[in-house]
């Protein structure tokens, strides 16, 4: 959490994320269709920063049900967001590696929280810049509404209405040290741009 912080509740323990991604690691097996596609022909790209976690974690899940490793990318979309050059403060840009062909590849985009819509359409927009894959889908942990753009999400783990002021928190031990999602309140959310 953030200092600011105030918590209102906890949305997912620790056990019900890892049940959530044992369950959208099956979607999306479900999704492919051997007598048209092998395996290789999909990847999931994570979003920086979180999202790259939760891809690297989902496919090691479908590994576990296939025996065969799908394939992940990390991709970083700041430089492609409408408000990239409006922000007052220098954004911090992250890596981008997908080190494979994405042209006629089914992709499976993985993020953390789906909000405004913005970062998505951005994130699209990175992906049609580096070739022109065969499909696109979109995996996020928690839905939290309030959208600005007509995004949606393919795989949702948790739908969250959420209000004003309060915002969504995924915390990964791979970077965060704890496991689970909250529902917070924040009182710099109702005077900052929105980020999602």
């Amino acid at each position: 959490m953030e200092p600011q912080d105030t918590i209102k509740a906890q949305l997912m323990t620790e056990q019900d994320l890892n049940r959530t991604l044992e369950r959208m690691a099956r979607q999306i097996d479900e999704m492919i269709d051997p007598d048209i596609n092998d395996v290789s022909d999909y990847a999931l790209i994570g979003m920086q920063t979180r999202g790259v976690f939760l891809a690297r974690r989902l496919s090691e899940k479908i590994r576990d049900i296939e025996g065969v490793q799908v394939p992940t990318g990390i991709l970083d979309a700041t430089m492609y967001r409408d408000d990239f050059r409006m922000r007052l403060k220098q954004p911090t840009i992250r890596v981008t590696d997908i080190p494979f062909d994405i042209t006629e590849r089914h992709l499976v985009l993985v993020d953390d929280v789906l909000y405004t819509g913005r970062t998505a359409r951005a994130a699209m927009d990175a992906l049609m810049d580096m070739g022109r894959p065969a499909s696109v889908k979109f995996l996020v942990i928690v839905d939290r509404g309030l959208r600005e753009l007509p995004i949606f999400a393919d795989f949702v783990g948790i739908e969250v209405p959420t209000f004003p002021g309060e915002e969504v928190r995924v915390r990964l031990s791979e970077i965060d040290g704890r496991e689970g999602v909250w529902l917070v309140e924040n009182p710099r959310a109702r005077t900052t741009e929105s980020a999602a």
